[in-house]
């Protein structure tokens, strides 16, 4: 906004006092200050206020004047309420620099004003940041050269003062202000998107954490939602997309703005959803070799007809890399009552975007490949299967430390809570994780493993499951194919005594039987973990003997314990 326009506003109580000439200077902000020298807090462009406490004496006039100019403020508007009227060494100073001087009448609060100019000055950063959003989206839509999301969330913070994040279905930064989301902030928000998304509540979706608070908004593709984003009642199922789409967290509550705003944010949506569209067209011959790759494996294809498909892939699939000393294969089947949603391409699109390392600093996906570039997923069915490549494992790695690559625990703990809220009632995502293999001759193994996997985390409760490799050398590979009604048999026969005397005396006899082979039978270790004598762990371990009819000292009456445990 001009000064000028601060003149015709009656409301505001201005009355110039000097620089006519200047009132066509524009005005990007307002300070209200007291301090003699404010000029580290001025960055230019303001019309400071002030109510003249620091003028002590005439002489104070001239340096405050010259201070305020040389940090480029646009305008002085003096109070009178503290001396009356604005004293004249006042005005001749800022006649001297060229400031415009108004003073403020003394029924008028400086709040008044500071609100007005506040609400103009964003009102036209909005309209001028519309205009190079609606300038971006023709760019990015015509060719490459716009220049990512990243710059429109620049402009987000720069403009109108607000911090946007672009983020995964896990919660996973995409692209965003310069300051970080805070640990865990992300997935958190990611959960609460998703879970409005399956109720249908209306975006943005507001959600405040601590005491911030946060709106969020959709951002979906043409390629996978372009008759949602144009409203028409031929929407498609939202679970083709939810567990997928991005979204834009921007830290404000929206619940207040004006039409035009939330416009705003929804053509900053749209110009990002073109980037992720791109993004996808890219990943079309890495996934087209991917399922190549996984054919010839599935079919049986020699060892080193593999190997020689995968150098030749190797540019596409591994861009950065050369070549992959190592391999390791995912498997993920996303299922929904009911069925009437295909789901490989839903899992396909998925892995591709959690199996991205999120200890990836955003700003290096610019210089190098996207993260995401070095993972290849194809789908067969219903399953999606991804080849993730390894660095390579050092030879000699010390016996016992952490194998390298993708871990099923670790992949659990980063989905689990924020997918859950997109699977709701009526989804589950299950996941198998295979071991490393060195060589194209490894990976059908290594594939048959995944799958296995995947089935022993669907044997499991929860709306989303994951098994990794050392689970299948374990009893754990059995127990989930154990039919429910054996295994309900079995677990009564040997547990029910000791329930019903554990109800009916309080004697924690099946907590004694946990502690007891948690221990591997040590009396004095099972002991001093509950925190009882000897003698009276004895005593409740033959009482268990005596109700099931077992012997604890013996092997194979122990291992029945353990299994019936597990399963119960």
């Amino acid at each position: 906004m001009r000064l000028r326009a601060l003149l015709e506003t009656d409301a505001l109580g201005l009355r110039l006092l000097g620089g006519e000439d200047e009132l066509d200077r524009t005005v990007r902000g307002v300070m209200t200050t007291d301090l003699r020298d404010p000029s580290r807090y001025l960055s230019g462009g303001e019309l400071v206020l002030t109510g003249l406490a620091w003028r002590h004496s005439p002489e104070d006039s001239e340096p405050f004047v010259r201070l305020l100019a040389s940090a480029g403020v646009v305008g002085l508007a003096a109070g009178e309420a503290e001396l009356g009227s604005v004293p004249q060494d006042l005005i001749e100073a800022c006649t001297r620099h060229r400031l415009p001087l108004f003073s403020v009448a003394e029924s008028v609060a400086f709040a008044t004003i500071t609100e007005h100019v506040v609400r103009q000055v964003s009102g036209e950063r909005a309209g001028d940041l519309a205009t190079v959003v609606d300038r971006h989206r023709r760019l990015m839509t015509s060719g490459p050269t716009g220049g990512g999301p990243e710059v429109v969330l620049d402009l987000l913070t720069s403009d109108l003062d607000l911090h946007a994040w672009v983020l995964s279905p896990v919660g996973r930064q995409v692209a965003g202000s310069d300051t970080p989301l805070p640990a865990g902030v992300g997935p958190a928000l990611a959960a609460e998107h998703l879970a409005a998304c399956r109720t249908g509540r209306r975006s943005p979706h507001r959600v405040t954490l601590g005491s911030t608070a946060y709106s969020l908004f959709p951002i979906r593709t043409a390629g996978r939602g372009a008759d949602r984003i144009a409203g028409t009642a031929a929407s498609r199922d939202v679970r083709e997309n939810v567990l997928s789409d991005w979204l834009l967290a921007v830290e404000a509550d929206a619940g207040d703005w004006p039409a035009a705003r939330l416009d705003l944010l929804q053509g900053v949506t749209q110009l990002i959803a073109v980037e992720r569209d791109r993004r996808d067209t890219a990943r079309t011959v890495r996934r087209r070799l991917a399922q190549e790759v996984l054919e010839l494996v599935q079919t049986g294809a020699a060892p080193s007809e593999i190997a020689a498909r995968l150098r030749v892939a190797a540019p596409v699939l591994l861009p950065g890399l050369g070549a992959a000393p190592h391999w390791q294969v995912v498997v993920a089947r996303v299922e929904w009552d009911g069925g009437a949603v295909e789901s490989g391409p839903v899992a396909q699109a998925l892995l591709e975007e959690i199996l991205v390392d999120p200890t990836v600093p955003a700003d290096s996906m610019a210089a190098a490949a996207e993260p995401a570039d070095r993972i290849a997923v194809a789908h067969s069915g219903e399953e999606a299967i991804a080849l993730v490549p390894l660095p390579a494992v050092a030879a000699d790695q010390s016996e016992g430390a952490e194998s390298p690559g993708l871990h099923a625990e670790t992949l659990l703990a980063a989905v689990q809570a924020p997918l859950s809220g997109g699977l709701a009632d009526d989804g589950r995502l299950t996941l198998g994780v295979s071991a490393p293999v060195h060589s194209a001759e490894g990976l059908r193994g290594a594939l048959e493993e995944a799958r296995h996997a995947r089935r022993v985390a669907a044997a499991r409760p929860g709306r989303v499951a994951a098994a990794g490799h050392h689970e299948l050398a374990s009893h754990v590979l059995l127990l989930p194919f154990v039919p429910d009604d054996v295994r309900r048999a079995f677990t009564a026969r040997l547990l029910d005594p000791l329930r019903d005397y554990d109800r009916r005396h309080r004697a924690e006899l099946i907590a004694t039987l946990e502690a007891f082979l948690d221990s591997d039978g040590s009396w004095t270790r099972c002991a001093t973990r509950l925190h009882l004598h000897v003698n009276t762990l004895r005593y409740r371990v033959g009482r268990i003997e005596q109700l099931t009819g077992r012997d604890l000292s013996r092997l194979e009456d122990k291992l029945d314990f353990f299994l019936a445990l597990r399963m119960s």
